[in-house]
């Protein structure tokens, strides 16, 4: 790798640091490339990105974002998932971790917060994001339709009243 291509793959990084809110840092050592292809297509699928980047460029990336703090981190063959959704990137990574004892989990970021492996297994419990919007409508649909049910109620009540008293002045 020469100077220039150096300088790219920093800049990308860089640029990838800056534009996401969720950074997962893990070890790979071991990981067949079908296995790494395989967690690649994973994250891709959860609308995350991982890379595999050389530590001393990763640290010279990390300069001047919110991620600085996770410098101590790069040790090792270490790779880097990315993610606006901390929930799908952090099940992905989870996941994976479970399936393969080779990739393990150091740690990450969610904005300017320092996350260890336990933090990120944590949120990997939660539901997503998908899941947590559909549950909000839920809860915002169920109030309307209650007060539908009260507000028809009365007028129910008296139709069947009105109804009844019909059929008394009949027979």
């Amino acid at each position: 790798m020469d100077r220039t291509q150096k300088a790219e793959a920093v800049e990308s990084l860089h640029e990838a640091f800056k534009e996401t809110n969720f950074v997962i840092v893990a070890h790979y050592a071991g990981l067949t490339v079908a296995e790494v292809t395989k967690l690649r297509r994973n994250m891709l699928k959860a609308g995350a990105n991982f890379r595999v980047a050389k530590n001393r460029l990763a640290k010279i990336a990390l300069k001047g974002t919110q991620y600085e703090s996770l410098e101590g981190l790069f040790t090792g063959p270490t790779g880097i998932a990315f993610s606006t959704d901390p929930v799908a990137a952090a099940k992905v990574a989870a996941d994976f971790a479970k399936e393969n004892e080779k990739f393990v989990l150091v740690g990450g970021g969610l904005g300017s917060q320092k996350l260890n492996a336990s933090a990120i297994e944590t949120l990997a419990k939660l539901p997503s994001l998908d899941i947590l919007r559909a549950s909000f409508l839920g809860l915002l649909q169920t109030p309307a339709t209650r007060i539908a049910g009260v507000v028809q109620a009365p007028a129910g009540q008296i139709a069947r009243v009105l109804k009844a008293h019909a059929d008394k002045q009949a027979a």
